[in-house]
């Protein structure tokens, strides 16, 4: 019975001196809370991607000789060669803060058709040029909104072409080659997911004039010299995959 007593005398006392010793306790120490962290979509790394689109040349044929004998030059007329293309693309880019700056090669087949009657070769004669193919490489500058990039770019362009001149629709002569010019170009692309991106691009390209000797098809030999005159413009549709880590974050 004693012990009874003297258990519960001590959880009297214990239950008494309770408050005391709560309040000799230090007050909890008040916390902030962490600060919201906003995901940031960032450009940088290697990428690699496919694009495909619409584009058109324009080319001017200015006649300057004919069977190796140059006379004054006359104009044989213009036309548009346009059609689809299809390709790809490989690139790298740094960003540092909001500005992003890359580098890029791109390659495409393309199916750019185009004629005119010649001014010269009356009763059915064509000048056709055809475009199967360009190359793009370029330097870029770009402004990142986030996951949205607006950029500008610019460098060196070549295009693969073929010229022929034709009568009654039969080839009679033949002109090919790969021509190197230069290309500015603009475009805006989105990042939908961590390491995948949609865009739009423009490009011009400018090609120069160039003189090149045609070769009969049907006979040997050098059939005429035309100066002809390119330029182009390329819209296209990209998506591309980057290689390299998630968004970050920024506080």
């Amino acid at each position: 019975m004693k012990k009874v007593l003297l258990v519960t005398a001590s959880l009297i006392a214990l239950g008494a001196a309770a408050p005391a010793l709560a309040a000799d306790l230090a007050a909890r120490p008040y916390t902030k809370a962490p600060p919201m962290v906003a995901a940031v979509y960032d450009w940088s790394g290697f990428y690699i991607g496919a694009n495909g689109g619409y584009g058109t040349s324009h080319n001017c044929w200015t006649n300057t000789a004919v069977g190796g004998v140059p006379f004054t030059p006359a104009s044989e007329g213009c036309h548009d060669a346009d059609g689809g293309t299809i390709g790809g693309q490989v690139g790298y880019r740094w960003q540092a803060g909001n500005w992003v700056f890359g580098l890029e090669a791109q390659g495409n087949w393309a199916d750019f058709n185009g004629s005119n009657p010649s001014n010269l070769i009356v009763l059915g004669g064509v000048n056709r040029t055809k475009i199967d193919a360009f190359g793009l490489f370029t330097g870029q500058v770009g402004y990142a909104a986030n996951n949205v990039l607006f950029y500008v770019k610019g460098g060196a362009a070549v295009t693969n072409n073929t010229y022929e001149g034709l009568f009654a629709g039969t080839v009679l002569d033949r002109a090919e080659e790969t021509r190197w010019g230069g290309t500015v170009g603009a475009g805006v692309e989105y990042a939908f997911a961590p390491n995948w991106s949609f865009g739009v691009e423009y490009n011009h390209l400018f090609m120069g004039t160039n003189n090149y000797n045609f070769t009969g098809v049907a006979f040997v030999g050098n059939s005429r010299n035309d100066d002809i005159k390119q330029d182009a413009d390329l819209v296209t549709a990209r998506i591309n995959y980057r290689f390299g880590g998630p968004v970050i974050g920024k506080y």
